[in-house]
């Protein structure tokens, strides 16, 4: 079976690596930790939610799975962008490429979630 051009699965698995490697380059303060783990788990839950909604008992169901990932990608958006800011790492170029990532997924589920909510109608 020949593989798609364009795997969104294989590229949230992807944003997942990359996110924690940055979580793991945060320091081990009381504001690092906790931006650590907010981080950690809004921006890695895209890929299994992404999983969800491809397992969906409804078109609704999809939907709603695809808002989760889509809600959760935006907290990650401003959680990168705080990281940025402060700067909590030494090298904030380096969330320059993920945030960019995260626009992208954004633009991403905006289109699917209006696709799957067309063709529900």
């Amino acid at each position: 079976m020949k593989k798609p051009a364009y795997d969104l699965e294989e590229r949230l698995l992807e944003y997942s690596v990359k996110i924690i490697k940055i979580v793991e380059q945060l320091p081990k303060t009381r504001t690092g930790n906790h931006v650590a783990g907010q981080l950690l788990r809004s921006g890695t839950s895209a890929y299994p939610n992404h999983g969800e909604a491809q397992a969906a008992e409804s078109p609704k169901d999809f939907i709603h799975k695809l808002r989760i990932s889509l809600k959760e990608l935006r907290e990650t958006q401003r959680w990168l962008r705080l990281v940025q800011r402060v700067p909590l790492i030494k090298n904030p170029e380096f969330s320059v490429g993920i945030v960019m990532e995260t626009e992208e997924l954004i633009k991403i589920f905006v289109a699917s979630i209006k696709t799957a909510e067309m063709k529900k109608k």
